[in-house]
């Protein structure tokens, strides 16, 4: 019996020992994989940090290299080549930088925590002009400008900012008097009295659209698009710009949510009185395509013109019409970023982009608006031929209102309108085609 103790004794001893060999083995084991990974994170955590390393990239030769290019007294490349480059002349350009880096913070040449001065207001701005312009990638004027592809997409966004907030209110504002009178006398002279402009909708195509927004903005093509609705005058001024309706809307849905006609229905818009053939008006137009209503503030084109007066009128209205789609092409050509497929993700900042785009080129327009051939010299001397007149009075009262919706959506006005048009063609150009 005390054999088999001392034998159940031993063996327990053995397997106690056995036990605690294993149990170091793993844990050595555990410690070792455990830190072979730990390590692993580490070193792949610093690989990674290492190449998001700073790039010294000389913006100080950057500024150096655009102001000699450009600016210096005697620049590598002349005016043309700016004008060609910038989409505006040197005046244009220095006016905007000056404004924003006197209004948006953004735009100031500050130093940073070193003493050192960060990029120059001539290369932020140029940097978003260019992409603008080019609607190119973002680092695509890195090597030129010197910035980063985050830094290019900070100033394109500050920019179209700063252009809305500093000069959208004067720069896409709504018709004064004195322009109302302008665009009168301007259609007067093309023959259509009463006609401010012309009204048509764009479709910038949206790349990046969430899919699950696609069926609302993709009609057609299968693309998703966002709509723009415009006016534009025959100098190619945009006095009208409603962007953001889905692209599955056609022109008479957009209307429907266009403040278009917004003054008129508030009584806050400028009156008027023009004559037409004898007849006295007091509701302005826009010369439009066959989609729109049949509305008194809407001329269309006759679809299949009978007789020489009809046809006539057809030719003229199909001509002064094209305003706004020259206004597009123009839009287009200068800023080819709303051109090409829309890249950003975010649909404010699409907008915003489209808004200063606008804001640009209406600025171009007035820059450049001596150099176009005079249109209403006519009534530059006295006013004593203008059967359109703009009232110096604003209204006062709601009751000026009253009615003013069921006028612009009247069908017979709009028609006899159109009959005194046709008739007023006829007698200013008809004699031009016998």
């Amino acid at each position: 019996m005390s054999t088999s103790s001392d034998s159940d004794g031993v063996d327990r001893i053995v397997d106690e020992s056995v036990d605690e060999s294993v149990d170091e083995c793993v844990d050595e084991s555990f410690d070792e994989i455990f830190e072979g990974i730990y390590t692993d994170v580490v070193e792949g955590q610093e690989e990674q940090q290492r190449k998001r390393a700073y790039i010294e990239r000389n913006r100080e030769a950057g500024h150096n290299r655009l102001w000699n290019d450009y600016f210096s007294e005697n620049p590598t490349y002349d005016a043309s080549l700016f004008r060609r480059r910038f989409r505006m002349n040197k005046d244009l350009f220095l006016r905007i930088v000056h404004a924003l880096s006197e209004n948006i913070p953004f735009f100031r040449h500050r130093r940073d925590a070193t003493g050192r001065f960060g990029l120059s207001p001539l290369q932020k701005c140029t940097a978003a002009i260019r992409l603008l312009a080019y609607g190119s990638a973002a680092d695509a004027v890195d090597e030129y400008l010197r910035l980063g592809e985050s830094t290019s997409i900070s100033c394109l966004h500050h920019f179209t900012d700063g252009i809305i907030q500093v000069f959208g209110d004067e720069f896409l504002r709504r018709p004064t008097p004195e322009d109302l009178q302008r665009l009168l006398d301007i259609g007067e002279k093309r023959g259509f009295p009463g006609m401010v402009g012309s009204i048509d909708c764009m479709h910038w195509e949206w790349k990046n659209c969430p899919t699950s927004w696609k069926g609302l903005y993709a009609r057609g093509s299968n693309k998703p698009t966002i709509v723009l609705e415009a006016v534009a005058s025959q100098d190619l001024w945009i006095w009208h710009a409603f962007f953001g309706p889905p692209g599955t809307l056609n022109d008479i849905n957009v209307l429907d949510r266009s403040p278009v006609f917004h003054d008129i229905f508030e009584g806050r818009a400028p009156r008027l009185k023009y004559v037409v053939n004898g007849h006295q008006y007091k509701l302005a137009y826009y010369l439009t395509d066959g989609i729109y209503p049949k509305w008194s503030t809407f001329i269309q084109s006759i679809s299949s013109p009978q007789g020489p007066k009809a046809v006539l009128f057809a030719e003229h209205q199909e001509s002064a019409r094209k305003d706004v789609e020259r206004a597009f092409g123009v839009l287009q050509s200068r800023f080819a970023i709303v051109k090409n497929p829309a890249l950003t993700w975010e649909k404010e900042k699409i907008g915003k982009i489209m808004r200063a785009c606008i804001i640009l080129h209406n600025m171009i327009v007035e820059n450049e608006r001596n150099d176009y051939p005079r249109s209403i010299n006519e009534f530059e001397e006295g006013d004593s031929s203008r059967t359109s007149r703009v009232e110096t009075e604003r209204p006062t009262n709601i009751g000026n209102c009253v009615g003013i919706r069921d006028d612009v959506h009247d069908r017979r006005k709009h028609q006899k309108l159109k009959n005194d048009l046709i008739e007023h063609i006829w007698n200013k150009y008809g004699d031009d085609n016998e």
